[in-house]
Parts: structure tokens; C-alpha cells; sequence
């Protein structure tokens, strides 16, 4: 929660005390309760909201007649759940305690609901029975990810704490071992994981011990010990299927996928409608075979089977950093190659008006990124290489830029103010697949295409949060795209009901696509694959409207750069469907050209700030 953020929930903490005061003092203990369970969720340390429930609890005769101001049927609230936590404490039960407090853990972990008085008692290790501290672990775990992020652990500290104390006091209760083994290896502490489970698989050597110690030799970098673990369980007691799809995977993960393939295939002849086994294959067929079909096949997997949740799982992993599937690529203009250099200038401003003269004519775009970070730059192209970039592939009737001599102009007016705000908002650096960014996209579908087109040439600032401003400060120009890019995806959201071909949204795109060389091209591109991945019906006309723009751009390369060949041989090899010479060009393209589209490495970004700024784009750690 940010600092403000908490600021605010302490007031309306506060204020919802106040509130169950003056129910307790007109003796109205449920309307009271009602307002505590309100500020629990708001302020969960906030003193005055204890002091109040102690007050409640005198009030109904005691804890244990307090509970039923805090009723646990139906649909619970969370509040509820919490402030019931700690009644039951109050009245002893601390067996009930600790597992509601656990599950309250499980369903927004990033809460402060474990730091209870209560809970760090030293004596509380012997008041609670083991078997009811084992059962708690899982209701947390349950909705911890794994591995827990640093700003998580803090939250979670007490309850880790607890459960750590608790093993020491009942050494050999496997369960209590094995589950607290998960929790440890969450928090980072995979060697003590590993001695937990260890302990409790030698103590009962069960289906749960061998699960948890896989778990925790897998994340303590042993797999071929988890492995070994593993497949004797699956042995001894075949019946668990999501565990021969761990097997599976995880022989993949240590570079033996063919392996993998027959764990897969011995469930899925069980259970052909698993829900993790075929995302699985996919999976594993990717890595064998690289490329992109088995990628769109999961795409295709969870459109078919829309609660395999697996599959976009899955997909997202597999597709991070890697051009357009997951990411908006960069770029390798000189204009940017320049702008970086200027942005990691010390003596470069914002207010500066640097002087950059570039050999031949590139992307108006570029100059758009260059304009956005440094507004006073001046950037002038000495001349025109041929064939002239500034001719469109064919007669369009949408041009996004015109030309005085080399310098570009927007030919559509600026956006609306509610329009480029929307599209602030929406746009994104990283995604999890195709589909998912034109899902997201959804929300500018109410945009006209005036809108939208205005878009392209007068992007509106990143937003004003950190990764906004290390954009602006390090790489604007991968802003630029992003916003280029959904709005190509809002315009591919463009009256629906239209059959798409013929339609006005398949107009508008391939106006784009086959207009003037610009990072335009790339985004309605996009938005092209974005369409094909979500509807198989329109693959075969964007697959060759793709291609038609490659050949186009292999035969410009012949007699200068085109600096945005690489990316659209990423874009024709997203289309696995497409001609097989078509995908054999891209291929051999993506070999001789220069790597621009891969992810920014770390040389790209300030020394300082590079590596937050990678975190959050890549979520590498």
C-alpha cells in the first residue's frame, strides 16, 4: 500500500471506530460490529478499532458471545473473517485464531493481518493444537505466490514466525513439517525448506511429504533430487496427475523437455480434457521446437477451454520478452541511438535544445520520442534514401504524417483530452500475449478513429508513476509505441458487429500497415496479430497483408536500412500459419539483421535506475 494510501485508510479507520462507538454506547452490538469489521479492512493495526472490539466483546457477555456479531456462513467478508480472528483469540480458541487469521492471509496477503498482538505470543506454540497450526498453513499458502515478493514478506513475517515456532515445539508432526516447509521456501529460506521436509518425509513418507520436498529441492536448485522424489511417489501412487505434469515440467525446465513429453502423454490418454496436461504439452513442444505455433496453440487451448486458466498462465511465461507476443519491441533508428545518448548525458535537460542531425531520413516517430523527452531538440535528416520511405505501399486513404521536404508533420489533428487520457491509462510496455492485450484494449473501443489516428502522432506523457518517469528519463521511446500500439488495438476494436472483411476497422489498419515507413506500421501490424490470434477467421487475410509489408521491406534492404525490418519479421513469424516461405524470409531476415527488437539490456538504462526499471518491465529479479 502506498504511503497515501495508508494514510487514507487510517482516517477511514478512524472513522468507522467512531461510528461502532456510538452504536455501543446506544447498545447496538451488531451495527457496531458492522463498522469494526469496516475498519479492519481499512487500518488492520489501528489501535483504537482493538480497544473497540475489547469493548464490543464486554458488551455481549464476553468473547465467546461475541462471535455471533462476527458470523462465518455464506458469504463472509473479510473484515469480518479478521475481526472474528481475533474474538476467537479473546475468548481462547486459539486453534480457530490462527486459521482464520491464515485465511484472511490467503485471500490478500499483501495485508498486515498477521501482525496481532496475540499472534506473536511467545506460549502460543504450546496453546495451539499441531494438527489445527498444520491446517492453517495451506489456508495461507493457498493464495501466497510463489516466491513471495520482498514487499510481501513483512506482511506475512508473524504468521512465518508462528508456524517456525510452532515446528520447534512439535518436532516430529510430519504434517506441521511438511506444510510449514512451504511457507519457509516462500519466504526465501529454501535450505531450512528442504531440512523440514526432509524431516517429515523420513517421519511419514507420504504423498504430502514427497510433494513438499520436491517443491523444496526443486526451489533449492536440486531437481534431479525432486525428480527422484517425485517419480517414486507417482510409483508408489500414480493417482495425482497434477503432480506428472510437475514432472513434466520441470524436466523441461532443466533442458530435457522430450523427457518430459511422456509424463504428459500418460495423463492426457487418462484425462484428455485435463487442465493443465495439454497447456503442458505446449509447452514442452515449444521448447523443442521454438517458434510460435505452440504458443498460439495455448492461446487457442484456453479460447476453447476458457477455464483451463493454465494455458494464458503459461502463455504470459512463455511469451515475456519476447517481441510483440509480450512486449513492444525496441527500436534501432540513430534518431533513438542519439537520444539515449543525450538522455544519459549529464548535462541533458528536459529544457534543452540539443541540435541532432541525422544522415537519412527516419521514422517521423522517432523525432515524436525525441520531441516527448527533450520538447526544445531539433532534429534534422539530411536526405532521402531510396526507394523514398515516405511512400506508402499503395494508395491509402489514412495518413498519419506528411512532409515538408524531410521534415515529418502530423496530418491528423491531436486528440481529445478524455482521449488521450483513456489512452494514457491503457496503454502498456509488456503484456501477457496478443489476446490478452486486445482484451485490455477493449476499453477504447468507444474511441472514434479520429481520436485514435491523433493519437498516433501527438502521444500524450507517460503516466506520472515510476515507470513512467524512468521512461521518459531513459527510453521515451518505448512509451511512444506502446501508445501506438493500443491505439491500433482500439481501432481494431472499431465497430465489432462489422464482419471483418469489408469492415472499417480492417480499412483503417491496413491503411496503416501499408503507409509510410514509421513505428505506425509496426502498431497497426500489432493489432493485426492481436485480431488473427483472437479470431482464427481473419489469420489468412492478415497472414498475407503481413507478408505482402516483409517482401515489401527485404527488397527496400537491398539498397539501405530499414530499421523496421526486425520487427516485422517478428510480426510475420507471430503468424505460424502463414506461407512456410514466407516464415522461411522472416527467419533468415531475423538472422543477418541487427538484434533491435530484443528487450533493452541493461546498457540501455541509466546505471542507477536500470535495474528497477528492467524489474518492472521484465519481471526479471
Amino acid at each position: 500500500m502506498a504511503h497515501g494510501e495508508h494514510g487514507d485508510g487510517q482516517l477511514e479507520a478512524r472513522g468507522e471506530v467512531a461510528l461502532a462507538r456510538l452504536a455501543l454506547d446506544a447498545g447496538d452490538l451488531a451495527h457496531a460490529a458492522a463498522h469494526l469489521a469496516e475498519a479492519v479492512v481499512h487500518d488492520p493495526q489501528q489501535p483504537d478499532l482493538h480497544e473497540a472490539l475489547a469493548e464490543l466483546c464486554a458488551l455481549a457477555g464476553g468473547a465467546a458471545a461475541a462471535r455471533t456479531h462476527f458470523p462465518l456462513d455464506g458469504e463472509v467478508y473479510l473484515g469480518t473473517l479478521v475481526c472474528r480472528a481475533h474474538v476467537e483469540a479473546a475468548a481462547g480458541d486459539w486453534d480457530n485464531a490462527v486459521g482464520l487469521l491464515a485465511a484472511a492471509i490467503g485471500f490478500e496477503p499483501s495485508r498486515p493481518w498477521a501482525h496481532a498482538a496475540w499472534l506473536a505470543r511467545e506460549d502460543l506454540p504450546d496453546l495451539v493444537d499441531p494438527q489445527s497450526a498444520a491446517e492453517a498453513v495451506p489456508r495461507a499458502l493457498g493464495g501466497l505466490p510463489d516466491p513471495l515478493p520482498e514487499e510481501m514478506r513483512e506482511a506475512v513475517r508473524p504468521f512465518d514466525a508462528f508456524v517456525r515456532a510452532a515446528v520447534r515445539r512439535h518436532p516430529d508432526h510430519a504434517l506441521l513439517l511438511a506444510l510449514a516447509s512451504g511457507l519457509v521456501r516462500l519466504s526465501g529460506d529454501t535450505a531450512e525448506a528442504v531440512r523440514l521436509a526432509e524431516r517429515a518425509h523420513r517421519l511419514a513418507p507420504g504423498h504430502v511429504a514427497a510433494v513438499m520436498l520436491g517443491n523444496a529441492l526443486r526451489a533449492h536448485g536440486d531437481p534431479d533430487r525432486a525428480l527422484a522424489v517425485w517419480e517414486a511417489e507417482l510409483a508408489r501412487d500414480p493417482s495425482d496427475s497434477h503432480l506428472a505434469v510437475d514432472v513434466a515440467e520441470l524436466y523441461g525446465a532443466t533442458g530435457r523437455p522430450a523427457e518430459g513429453l511422456r509424463w504428459l502423454d500418460r495423463v492426457l490418454a487418462a484425462d484428455p480434457d485435463h487442465p493443465r496436461a495439454a497447456p503442458a504439452r505446449h509447452g514442452l513442444r515449444h521448447r523443442i521446437d521454438g517458434g510460435t505455433a505452440h504458443l498460439l496453440a495455448l492461446a487457442d487451448h484456453h479460447r476453447e477451454h476458457p477455464d483451463h486458466e493454465y494455458a494464458p498462465d503459461l502463455l504470459a511465461h512463455l511469451a515475456r520478452q519476447l517481441p510483440w507476443l509480450g512486449m513492444v519491441p525496441g527500436t534501432g533508428e540513430t534518431t533513438v541511438n542519439v537520444l539515449h545518448r543525450l538522455l544519459e548525458s549529464p548535462g541533458t535537460g528536459r529544457g534543452g535544445g540539443p541540435a541532432i542531425a541525422v544522415p537519412r531520413l527516419e521514422a517521423p516517430s522517432a523525432v515524436t520520442a525525441v520531441r516527448l523527452a527533450l520538447p526544445a531538440a531539433d532534429v534534422a535528416f539530411r536526405e532521402v534514401p531510396e526507394p523514398d520511405p515516405r511512400v506508402p505501399l499503395r494508395p491509402v486513404a489514412t495518413r498519419v504524417w506528411s512532409w515538408r521536404g524531410t521534415d515529418p508533420v502530423p496530418a491528423v489533428p491531436p486528440p481529445s483530452a478524455a482521449a488521450a487520457e483513456l489512452v494514457r491509462d491503457t496503454a502498456e510496455v509488456v503484456w501477457p500475449s496478443p489476446p490478452a492485450a486486445y482484451d485490455h484494449a477493449v476499453r477504447l473501443a468507444g474511441l472514434g478513429p479520429a481520436d485514435l489516428l491523433g493519437v498516433l502522432a501527438h502521444p500524450p506523457a507517460p503516466r506520472a508513476d515510476e515507470l513512467g518517469r524512468a521512461l521518459l528519463a531513459h527510453q521515451p521511446e518505448l512509451w511512444v509505441r506502446a501508445v501506438q500500439s493500443f491505439a491500433c488495438l482500439g481501432l481494431a476494436h472499431h465497430r465489432t458487429d462489422e464482419a471483418w472483411e469489408g469492415s472499417r476497422r480492417r480499412e483503417l489498419l491496413l491503411d496503416l500497415l501499408h503507409g509510410a515507413e514509421d513505428w505506425t506500421v509496426e502498431a497497426a501490424g500489432f493489432a493485426l496479430v492481436a485480431v488473427a490470434w483472437t479470431l482464427p477467421e481473419t489469420r489468412a487475410d492478415i497472414a498475407e497483408r503481413l507478408v505482402e509489408r516483409l517482401h515489401h521491406a527485404a527488397a527496400a534492404a537491398r539498397s539501405r536500412d530499414v530499421a523496421m525490418l526486425p520487427s516485422l519479421c517478428a510480426l510475420v513469424l507471430a503468424c505460424p500459419w502463414a506461407d512456410p516461405a514466407a516464415l522461411d524470409l522472416a527467419r533468415s531476415l531475423t538472422r543477418t539483421a541487427p538484434a533491435a527488437t530484443a528487450a533493452p539490456d541493461d546498457g540501455a538504462l541509466a546505471p542507477v535506475r536500470r535495474r528497477g526499471l528492467l524489474r518492472r518491465l521484465f519481471g526479471r529479479r
